[in-house]
């Protein structure tokens, strides 16, 4: 890289304005350094690679103190005062202190000895054992760089060196502004993902990003730099905002360079907030708006607020954006999939708002089978349902697409908009449809794309106006958005401008996963669309929740970010909301057909109640439903939940149908009944739990669960699993352990081995011969431990597949009024009576203490009633 400086050129410090506006000669520098010492050239220590060449020796090094960074990141930055004339060398050098602070001050001249070391990238002198003193200097002049840099690596030429950087800078991250006071910054605006359009590559991305940190690596600054203010009305460091002439250090961490400021950076808010969304015109506004798990339930797994405190303030957050949106009709993604209990309450705090009854919800109750749903809310004085809810129940989604038609009472306009929420790109598989350029899930993405069609086609015979909404997932120039644009729609989203388009920043990489798509023959009706940017542009910290931040109810000793909260739009969810105008044309009274949708889960244990979710469009005259087992019922005709109870295992189809006149609609659901696993008293029960296999200090190599049948009579461990969860992580299919099929009598257990630690000094005695083995990397402290009647992953302790659950340590799931006691390393979680105790209270049940492991071979222990 070219330094556009001559090295060796020196400033004053503290007086270089003063002397250039005297005109004076700059004085001599005063300094002088042991003559008896080798010393090393800093340009020889950092050598023309990444890594030092004299990496694990000891080396004398002099240089001028430019940056003492002691109270944040233990170390002071030298430059040397002689320094080569090599631009692929940097002249800087970082020594590191550590806990032993040296009296150091900017513009000292120091010789300092110490080992040469590469720590995560940065070279430094580590540990250091001398720290003279020779005097002071004048500091060097800031190295100029500009960006887009050369290579990935170009600041290594001028790692630890003054800079100034001449290209003026864009806030393009700032996730981790609250958490590590930094900033991420890009030349020539914003980064956009790759793939949403606007051009560029992950690499050209990369040429122009630098982070800005401040000047410490403490987690939860008690003061936030770069904030707007500290009135949490308004305090706020937008992404889009700008910054010109940055001087500082250039630092290496966490996999990135980065500047410590010198100088306090001044930014210009280029990319204020707005009050309100722009205007889109139109006589009636529907908005999309992912509200970031809006749960009732909770401290659900991670999901949503984990206590009142933070529900509230979410909940202040959220009613805020969606009166400010002012739309007609809102798509709703990422609300708890709890019948109509989330929603409601919603829907009962925007009335409260706004003082009387602004908002309707369209009834759907539960839909299908994932934590969260979609969902539509209304203005009852705006416009009207036409016909109930339809719900696409095609396998292929994985939350089911919910569609509303609706006439505007207006203008007598028909339109109908369909929620939705795509796959996620994470949770990656280890083979198949892995991340190619679109993230994880791409293929199936397409497949839930062109289900949608079938979908939409189907709508579109009540009216041809179909307006597709939702987090698809999908960037704007991805396979599932070109998929659904092949069949006839129009990307709304592509009329906004290239540099506006976006809704979701990820890894400082801006696009648009939140879509409206509009029918051929919508889109003429269509008068504008907007991405309000409340969300994706704020800092994370400015959000409800309450974990790292000075408030009352945080009370570990991390909890000392300041409380920015305030109840406003602002950093509401993490994805912008979308808005559409609309201007239709009037249209006479459709023909509604029939219609028929049910959900439910694919799986239940007989004699446990089945709840199967249906909704009936077209206003039928009646509906039932057949059960497969020979029963039958009739249903209420606006739909709900209906329940049976299967008497024996099997596979049955159940089929609603629903009638009006000669009309007549059916949709089937496929239900597998498993075997009760209990047969006579007492149950199959986790008799033990043990995390620590393979630890430091510990005997046992392996990591083990163990059953143990408490009841009277045999069970049989066929079709069930044992699964997994850390505290706040939901079951998954990957931490899902299929039992194989045995039959356990009266007493006796049965003992799952499960992942071996990976510590030298831990595990030196092998499991007894274990029943089943698995993988399964259980927590030594705390987790969740589910015995399930399938391999479904559980949604939590009452999902009704689950048998037996146990949540031990700083978990927020259990049995009962509290977990089981933290284990360790030493010590598993054991049930009391030899696994007879069973009160479902964990901690009343289990104690903990030296493990046990006992297998099919063990003395039975047969309980008594």
């Amino acid at each position: 890289m070219n330094r556009n400086v001559l090295k060796g050129s020196f400033v004053m410090l503290g007086l270089t304005a003063l002397l250039s506006a005297c005109a004076t000669t700059a004085p001599v520098s005063t300094y002088t350094c042991p003559a008896d010492a080798t010393v090393t050239g800093i340009a020889a220590v950092q050598g023309a690679g990444e890594a030092s060449p004299l990496v694990g020796q000891t080396v004398t090094v002099r240089g001028v103190v430019t940056l003492d960074a002691q109270p944040g990141l233990s170390g002071f930055y030298l430059q040397d005062v002689k320094p080569d004339a090599d631009d692929k060398t940097s002249d800087a050098l970082f020594v590191f202190t550590g806990t032993t602070p040296k009296d150091v001050k900017l513009g000292d001249v120091v010789q300092v000895t110490g080992t040469v070391k590469e720590f995560n990238g940065l070279t430094e002198l580590d540990p250091v054992t001398a720290v003279t003193a020779c005097g002071k200097t004048m500091l060097p002049l800031a190295t100029t760089v500009t960006f887009p840099l050369t290579t990935p690596t170009a600041l290594e030429a001028v790692e630890g060196m003054l800079v100034r950087v001449a290209t003026p800078m864009t806030v393009t991250d700032t996730f981790t502004l609250g958490r590590f006071g930094e900033l991420g910054l890009s030349s020539g605006g914003r980064l956009f993902n790759p793939t949403n359009g606007q051009g560029g590559t992950a690499q050209s991305n990369k040429l122009r990003t630098l982070r800005l940190d401040d000047l410490s690596s403490k987690q939860n600054p008690a003061t936030i730099p770069y904030l707007t203010g500290t009135d949490p009305q308004t305090a706020t460091r937008r992404a889009g905002d700008t910054v010109t002439n940055l001087e500082g250090v250039i630092h290496y961490a966490n996999n990135a360079y980065k500047l410590q400021p010198t100088k306090t950076p001044v930014f210009t808010a280029s990319n204020p907030r707005t009050a309100a969304p722009k205007d889109v015109g139109g006589t009636l506004k529907v908005a999309g708006a992912n509200v970031l798990n809006y749960f009732t339930t909770l401290g659900s797994a991670g999901r949503g607020a984990s206590n009142s405190t933070e529900f509230t303030r979410q909940k202040a957050k959220i009613v805020a954006e969606l009166r400010a949106l002012n739309a007609d009709v809102i798509t709703l993604m990422e609300v708890e999939n709890n019948g109509e209990v989330a929603l409601d309450d919603l829907v009962t705090a925007l009335n409260a708002a706004a003082g009387k009854t602004e908002f309707a919800s369209v009834k759907t109750g539960k839909v299908g089978t994932d934590a969260i749903r979609m969902a539509i809310i209304y203005r009852p004085d705006r416009v009207e349902t036409v016909g109930g809810p339809q719900i696409d129940t095609n396998a292929v989604h994985s939350r089911p697409p919910v569609a509303q038609t609706f006439r505007d009472l207006g203008g007598k306009g028909i339109f109908t908009v369909v929620a939705n929420h795509f796959k996620s790109k994470g949770s990656c598989p280890a083979s198949g449809d892995v991340d190619m350029g679109q993230g994880c899930w791409n293929l199936l993405r397409v497949d839930q794309a062109k289900a949608l069609l079938e979908f939409a086609g189907r709508l579109k015979a009540v009216d041809p106006d179909v307006l597709l909404m939702g987090d698809l997932n999908a960037y704007g120039e991805e396979d599932p958005i070109k998929t659904i644009e092949a069949a006839g729609f129009e990307s709304l989203n592509k009329r906004i401008p290239a540099e506006d388009r976006y809704s979701y920043q990820f890894n400082g990489e801006f696009g648009y996963l939140d879509h409206a798509l509009s029918s051929s023959t919508l889109s003429a009706q269509v008068t504008g669309i907007t991405e309000w940017h409340i969300n994706s542009d704020e800092p994370v910290v400015l959000d409800y929740n309450i974990e790292f931040k000075k408030h009352p109810e945080c009370t570990a000793t991390n909890c000392t970010s300041p409380d920015l909260y305030a109840p406003t739009p602002y950093r509401s969810s993490d994805h912008d909301p979308v808005l559409v105008g609309l201007t239709l044309k009037a249209d006479g009274d459709p023909v509604i057909p029939v219609t028929v949708s049910a959900t439910g889960n694919d799986t239940v244990t007989a004699g446990t109640a089945y709840s199967l979710t249906y909704t009936a469009g077209g206003t039928p005259d009646s509906v039932s439903v057949n059960w497969g087992d020979g029963s039958t019922e009739t249903l209420a005709v606006g739909g709900g939940t209906a329940t049976h109870t299967y008497a024996a295992a099997g596979t049955f189809t159940i089929t609603v149908t629903a009638k009006r006149g000669a009309l007549t609609s059916t949709t089937t659901k496929t239900v597998t009944v498993q075997a009760a696993p209990v047969v006579g008293k007492g149950r199959l029960v986790i008799s033990q739990v043990y995390g620590g296999g393979g630890n430091a200090g510990t005997t046992y190599k392996n990591d083990f669960v163990e059953l143990f049948n408490a009841g009277t009579a045999a069970i049989s461990t066929a079709g069930l699993s044992v699964q997994y969860a850390g505290g706040t992580n939901t079951f998954s299919a990957a931490n899902t352990f299929a039992l194989p099929t045995a039959t356990m009598q009266p007493g006796a257990y049965f003992l799952v081995q499960l992942a071996a630690g990976t510590a030298t000094t831990g595990g030196t005695q092998a499991l007894p011969a274990p029943d089943a083995t698995g993988t399964l990397a259980l927590g030594a402290q705390a987790g969740r431990v589910a015995l399930v009647a399938n391999a479904e992953p559980a949604t939590g302790v009452a999902d009704t597949d689950v048998l037996d659950f146990v949540g031990y340590g700083s978990v927020t799931e259990f049995e009962g009024a509290a977990p089981v006691a933290a284990t360790a390393n030493t010590t598993s979680a054991l049930r009391k009576g030899a696994g007879c105790t069973d009160t479902n209270q964990n901690a009343a049940d289990f104690t903990v203490g030296t493990p046990a492991p006992r297998n099919s071979a063990s003395a039975v222990n047969v309980c008594t009633p």
